[in-house]
């Protein structure tokens, strides 16, 4: 498989407090992640460290063989697609306005969405059943549309990379499956990699191939679910005892908690 990240040794603070502590990780292409840990142990901050928002203290990113600096951010935008867990927007764009956004990395400077463009975004919008609200302004919707939206423009951004910062936290469990399955029909069927922040284990093991668990701003263990997701494991991250089988109805391994 093709190297996508290779992070190599990073360190990152905010003032007197280490967030992230001399991390290493290498993710390839073609592959669900799952980044899961308890809250406060640098999962976020990582992400914003991996699509460069933030920069490392120490250590080194490289994205395709390349460091993020050499990339500029239209390209990098083309690239990697991010779905915040939290999404503040004031001013009335329409939720078709906001989608048609995740274009932009693709349309000409003072070019107009093409044909193309806004074919795309219909299609999007209806898989991501949000077509229904279009014409609606973004701040009339409500908070589990919204993050619809905001999904539906990370899709119609078509980047290699999607990643998720608790990306489904706002939404029903009828629609934050929907939005789970077009991330993972999107690896399957087009190749493409998704890094996603999860709090849910059990629709984190129903979905991803690969599961990273964070502590403390390093990471614990990583590999494929069948290899790391035990109840070892989730007693040293989560200090909780579990029970971990195979679930054919789901097709997936599973988690019980003990009270």
């Amino acid at each position: 498989m093709e190297k996508l990240f290779e992070i190599d040794q990073i360190s990152f603070g905010y003032k007197l407090k280490r967030v992230i502590n001399s991390l290493s990780l290498t993710l390839e292409a073609g592959v669900f992640y799952g980044i899961i840990g308890p809250n406060g142990c640098g999962k976020t901050t990582l992400l914003d460290l991996m699509i460069n928002h933030i920069q490392p203290a120490a250590g080194r990113i490289r994205y395709k063989g390349k460091t993020l600096a050499g990339y500029s951010k239209k390209a990098l935008s083309r690239e990697i697609a991010l779905v915040p867990q939290n999404f503040y927007i004031n001013f009335p764009f329409t939720a078709k306005e906001v989608v048609m956004m995740g274009r932009y990395p693709h349309i000409k400077r003072f070019a107009a969405p093409s044909t193309r463009d806004i074919r795309f975004v219909h299609d999007i919008m209806v898989k991501t059943d949000t077509l229904e609200f279009e014409n609606r302004f973004i701040t009339q919707l409500s908070s589990g549309e919204r993050q619809r939206v905001i999904f539906a423009r990370a899709l119609a951004q078509d980047s290699p990379v999607l990643v998720l910062d608790e990306a489904t936290s706002n939404l029903d469990i009828n629609h934050a499956i929907g939005m789970l399955k077009l991330a993972a029909q999107g690896v399957a069927n087009e190749t493409k990699t998704v890094i996603a922040v999860m709090q849910d284990i059990n629709l984190a093991a129903a979905f991803c191939d690969h599961l990273i668990f964070v502590q403390h701003g390093n990471v614990v263990t990583n590999g494929p679910i069948e290899k790391v997701l035990n109840s070892e494991t989730l007693r040293d991250v989560f200090q909780v005892d579990s029970k971990i089988y195979f679930e054919p109805y789901s097709d997936s391994m599973q988690v019980v908690f003990k009270k």
